[in-house]
């Protein structure tokens, strides 16, 4: 915060009243350890999204990410603080040679403070970014979405998507197509191939255009490979383009329709709904079973008026197998309705310049 600035006095006495002038302080971009203090290019990370608390929500992804990151990668091992890289001590009469001798061991000893996850200002209301050092966010939080689908245990209470990034450029259409020419190339160049779809979101820009940007990347996916095709509905891989100001973050993800966009909270009622429907498909089936059984046995017997409950029992055992059908349908259609979203953030587009909620 700026602090003000009190004039001072006039020589003889006299007292000057006036306003206090305040001097804008510079914000410092770099924290003790060295690393960046907000979204820039050259990061990897995860990107969060919540609802209104983003100091809940850090603590939260801090916790989360920290117990699955320690089961993946084991415990973050830290250096004493007066510990110093190693160097030699001898003397060196050339000058640029110790020159990057010193620089290099600034840098070693700048790596050794840097944290696992830090967060770093966003430049966007309601979203959290989480830099990550030494991990592969893809598949830390694809581990992270798998345990909760799963478990159906709900762990956190702010926190809405979690995206992992694994690259971020400037937000410029030809830095842009730059960039995911290299980046792209793990998943989508031959002999890689796969389906897949582009999701865009833009917050806080205005000089980026959707269709533009969609457009380049699906040529980009197309140039790599030809076997790459456009799928909306089911695809292998999804792009996510998420711009904050002026920066592009990009990722590649898995499983993208399963897991609800990446929604932490989404994937918890998707698997406690979808437990719920199977239980309860398999309880009509049984009682179809069941059914069948009586019917079978009363067809044995010769009495008419035995027949005649026969005939009484078929229609039921019809109608309890019919009822499974509407069942099933609205099961294959809560497995399905991101379909329509998906479709839609392609088609439609979503760009925002304000707080966004999700």
């Amino acid at each position: 915060m700026a602090s003000p600035v009190q004039q001072s006095p006039q020589p003889g006495g006299g007292k000057r009243k006036g306003k206090a002038q305040y001097v804008q302080a510079k914000r410092a971009r770099r924290c003790d350890g060295g690393g960046p203090r907000q979204l820039e290019p050259g990061l990897q990370g995860i990107l969060i999204t919540c609802n209104m608390n983003e100091r809940k929500c850090v603590e939260e992804a801090y916790s989360l990410l920290n117990e699955y990151g320690d089961d993946m990668y084991g415990p973050e091992k830290f250096a004493d603080k007066d510990q110093q890289p190693s160097g030699s001590d001898a003397e060196d009469d050339d000058v640029e040679a110790a020159l990057k001798k010193e620089v290099g061991d600034i840098k070693a000893s700048t790596e050794m403070r840097l944290r696992r996850f830090q967060s770093v200002e966003s430049g966007a209301n309601n979203v959290v970014f989480i830099r990550t050092l030494g991990i592969e966010p893809e598949k830390l939080v694809h581990h992270i979405l798998q345990d909760i689908y799963k478990t159906k245990k709900k762990k956190t209470r702010v926190i809405l998507r979690m995206l992992p990034i694994s690259g971020t450029c400037k937000a410029f259409l030809e830095d842009m197509k730059k960039y995911a020419e290299t980046f792209l190339e793990p998943w989508f160049k031959a002999p890689n191939k796969g389906t897949f779809q582009i999701v865009y979101k833009s917050r806080n820009n205005s000089h980026m255009n959707r269709e533009e940007v969609i457009k380049e990347l699906a040529g980009i996916v197309g140039s790599l490979n030809s076997e790459n095709k456009v799928d909306l509905t089911n695809p292998q891989y999804t792009v996510v383009v998420e711009i904050i100001k002026a920066v592009c973050c990009l990722s590649v993800v898995k499983d993208y329709t399963l897991f609800r966009k990446y929604n932490l909270q989404e994937v918890v009622k998707s698997a406690k709904d979808s437990s719920q429907l199977n239980a309860k498909q398999a309880a009509l089936t049984g009682n179809g079973k069941e059914a069948k059984l009586e019917s079978g046995d009363t067809s044995n017997q010769k009495d008419a008026a035995e027949g005649k409950n026969n005939q009484q029992v078929v229609p039921e055992d019809s109608e309890e197998l019919g009822q499974t059908e509407p069942v099933s349908e609205t099961h294959v259609v809560s497995e399905g309705a991101a379909k329509p979203e998906l479709a839609s953030q392609v088609t439609e587009g979503s760009e925002s310049h304000g707080n966004d909620l999700s």
